[in-house]
């Protein structure tokens, strides 16, 4: 399952709603220096720049006070010229994650994180979800992988990814199983899946031996060891499945193109909100 090529074509119909839109205006903040970080917000202004977004960089030292961040996204949720804000996580071990995702505005929140959004996935009624989630929905519908009534399995159980995918998937009517670091033979599972996600962080914990011939696999780790940039899931495991997303190359420039689509969207319901409140 190739991710590059869909990510593509999701970028160049994103660049022709931007046409349609005007301005569309995408604030990052960034706390610390962490490296991989750096590296993550550098490509989301890259691949915004390419398709017309616009993106402010907002960059804060490690010891800024979870206050001072907090008033920082207020202040973002308040200017009527950004659409959309994303604070990149993770977050200094002193400042409360989920307080200052509570302070976003939950129609300016593109990863999709805010309690309300959350809500409305658990409901079935999405506003706004993850990047990564709708990117690994987005390559399933591609690759035309049943998805209802197959048994789909959920390596992770992250906020950012396994959760939001795991309702995604019990929307889409999957039988639905999450595992994660306490859950007792792991392979037991991961066999059953005829959908298998693995979204740790942790190289290669998925084996060949762990994979149900004829499944699809989807690989959502990047983990950067000795070899090279490898995923979660053993590459030899193309030898058992019958498709499985490449590390890189994948997930990866789904989860870009994905986050483009939400900062439209964020831009879509901005603009209805500004015309419900001129009525």
């Amino acid at each position: 399952m190739d991710g590059a090529g869909l990510a593509a074509r999701i970028r160049e119909e994103v660049k022709v709603e931007i046409g349609e839109l005007g301005d569309v205006r995408l604030a990052t903040v960034l706390v610390g220096d962490d490296p991989a970080s750096q590296i993550y917000i550098r490509l989301k202004h890259k691949a915004a720049d390419e398709v017309g977004i616009q993106a402010l960089d907002r960059r804060l030292p490690a010891e800024t006070s979870e206050d001072n961040l907090v008033e920082l996204v207020e202040e973002l949720n308040e200017d009527d010229s950004v659409d959309g804000i994303l604070v990149q996580t993770p977050l200094p071990e002193h400042i409360d994650e989920a307080r200052v995702m509570r302070t976003l505005d939950p129609m300016k929140d593109v990863d999709g994180l805010h309690p309300f959004n959350a809500g409305q996935l658990f409901f079935g009624r999405q506003t706004l979800v993850g990047a990564t989630p709708r990117g690994v929905m987005h390559l399933l519908g591609e690759y035309r992988i049943p998805v209802v009534g197959a048994r789909a399995v959920v390596v992770g159980r992250s906020l950012i990814v396994g959760r939001p995918l795991s309702m995604l998937l019990l929307h889409a009517n999957a039988t639905v199983t999450i595992c994660h670091s306490r859950t007792q033979d792991l392979a037991r599972h991961t066999l059953d899946a005829d959908v298998l996600v693995v979204a740790v962080g942790n190289a290669e914990i998925v084996t060949p031996d762990m994979v149900k011939a004829g499944s699809a696999v989807v690989d959502v780790g990047m983990n950067r060891t000795e070899s090279g940039l490898v995923g979660d899931v053993d590459p030899d495991a193309a030898d058992v499945a019958a498709f499985l997303t490449p590390v890189p190359g994948g997930v990866g420039p789904m989860t870009i193109a994905c986050l483009l689509e939400n900062a439209v969207r964020c831009a879509r319901l901005h603009r209805s909100e500004g015309l419900l409140t001129a009525g």
